[in-house]
């Protein structure tokens, strides 16, 4: 059995674990932002900095 084939059956054993009621609004969810990313990459580009900025700020790592 390959690496390939391993993370597909994980993936697989994930998928039948989640209930439906919850996986299909994330799917839904993902599909949206996804598609939104491709129309609008600089609006996106800039809400990942700005929370990226704001959890650096919050968490202070150093």
């Amino acid at each position: 059995m390959n690496n390939q084939s391993k993370t597909r059956h994980a993936s697989t054993a994930r998928r039948h674990s989640i209930p439906e009621a919850v996986r299909q609004p994330a799917d839904d969810l993902v599909g949206y932002v996804r598609h939104y990313a491709k129309e609008r990459p600089e609006v996106v580009a800039l809400w990942c900095f700005g929370i990226g900025f704001v959890l650096g700020w919050k968490l202070k790592p150093w």
